[in-house]
């Protein structure tokens, strides 16, 4: 490995290694918010820590048996404590839910209900099918829920929500099958838990002010399970590197480098970054945003949303470069949408035919090739020597092209 690969890969071993899972509230989110800060430090960046309050939420211990038989489960995060028993009563579909009776029983879901984790009650881009589970589960009241893995490899919590208070558990594929076999049996759910108030942070590296900015920006934070390498210390590792690589770069703009905080568990790391920015982010050149790249058996991918031409057709100019990246469609799910939806060009960066690494045990720093970390580093490097002797407005798209573009995008993540 080259200088720069080794940088990369310290930077991502503390973060994924060393400090390990870091949700949002927790001592080792903290840690790496500290971590942070001192490396923007080092560039000779001004740091601010926009902390804001949110839970932080433990499991003790979690047991599901079945006639004295135990179940692998886990609980949910940000599930409440309890200690219950009662049939089980099963559904699989929307309307199975509707027509089943859940009082005083423990729901079993699964099937189309669990294609994928339950957004959350305030997530705005949440289906309607995903508003109507939520709302019929709250009203039939169940003692408590079970939601069933349909990976047979490995064990991905399927609620994560602090505003849902039904006590909740996901099962493994295997437990899920035990259970269903005997739909009606009696089973016992103790889940120990606990859910206190905390803060985080988003932290914040500037360099000197200057004509407009350019924001970098990745979120820090995982969910609860794993060390989180690839979601999202890959993408933290590079604007950490960027923060020691270009610190001596003299750029007409300011440079803005943002880990945001509390983006796996709704974005509100994202409000707090409006709530002191303003909505008004027209100073703002472009957006570029890293999250989840550098995959062995992945290709980094690119897209950008609310650009002009202009910029577009340079960006893609300079990827040609890169053959191992592949331009995308736009998608939603990440810090590039709050810049995105308020007119500002941005810049994504992720994976494309990779391996399900995000969520999971397995998002180990064996998975990530700094080979293609590097490659990031040196395409955002010409992306904003490209900005450099640009007019102000250059980069960015008429508003009533952007809003036609957003709602499209908006009609597509729904």
């Amino acid at each position: 490995m080259n200088d720069v690969e080794v940088i990369l890969m310290d930077y991502l071993r503390t973060l994924s290694k060393r400090i390990g899972e870091r949700p949002g509230g927790s001592p080792a989110n903290h840690e790496a918010a500290r971590y942070i800060g001192k490396i923007f430090q080092a560039a000779g960046l001004e740091v601010e820590e926009q902390i804001f309050p949110c839970p932080a939420w433990i499991e003790r211990q979690t047991t599901l048996t079945m006639n004295g038989r135990p179940l692998e489960a886990a609980a949910n995060a940000y599930s409440p404590p309890c200690n219950v028993s009662g049939p089980i009563a099963a559904a699989s579909t929307l309307a199975e839910l509707e027509g089943t009776d859940l009082k005083g029983k423990i729901g079993v879901i699964f099937g189309d209900l669990c294609q994928a984790p339950l957004s959350p009650k305030s997530w705005f881009l949440k289906s309607e099918k995903e508003d109507r589970i939520i709302k019929l589960l709250e009203e039939k009241q169940p003692l408590a829920l079970l939601t069933v893995q349909s990976d047979p490899n490995g064990l991905e919590r399927l609620i994560e929500d602090w505003e849902f208070r039904i006590p909740s558990a996901t099962v493994s594929t295997e437990a899920g099958l035990a259970l269903l076999k005997q739909d009606g049996a009696t089973v016992n759910l103790r889940i120990d838990s606990e859910q206190t108030e905390s803060t985080t942070a988003n932290i914040v590296g500037r360099s000197a002010v200057a004509n407009g900015r350019v924001v970098l920006c990745a979120h820090y934070d995982t969910k609860i399970d794993t060390p989180g390498a690839y979601d999202n210390g890959s993408g933290v590792a590079i604007l950490l590197t960027l923060a020691q690589h270009l610190k001596a770069a003299d750029y007409p703009f300011q440079l803005e480098l943002v880990a945001f905080a509390n983006e796996e568990y709704l974005p509100i790391g994202d409000d707090e970054y409006l709530r002191r920015d303003g909505e008004d982010l027209s100073d703002i050149i472009g957006d570029i945003n890293i999250d989840g790249v550098g995959q062995v058996m992945g290709s980094n991918s690119i897209t950008m949303i609310s650009a002009s031409e202009a910029f577009e057709n340079a960006v893609l100019q300079i990827s040609r470069d890169y053959p191992g990246l592949v331009w995308v469609d736009p998608w939603p799910e990440s810090n590039h949408s709050t810049f995105a939806w308020r007119g500002v060009p941005s810049i994504a960066f992720g994976t494309t035919g990779g391996v399900r690494l995000q969520h999971r045990p397995m998002d180990t720093v064996d998975w990530i090739d700094p080979t293609k970390l590097k490659s990031i580093v040196e395409l955002i490097s010409s992306i904003l020597i490209l900005l450099k002797d640009k007019e102000m407005g250059w980069s960015r798209t008429p508003e009533n092209d952007y809003s036609e573009q957003l709602q499209k995008w908006h009609e597509s993540a729904g």
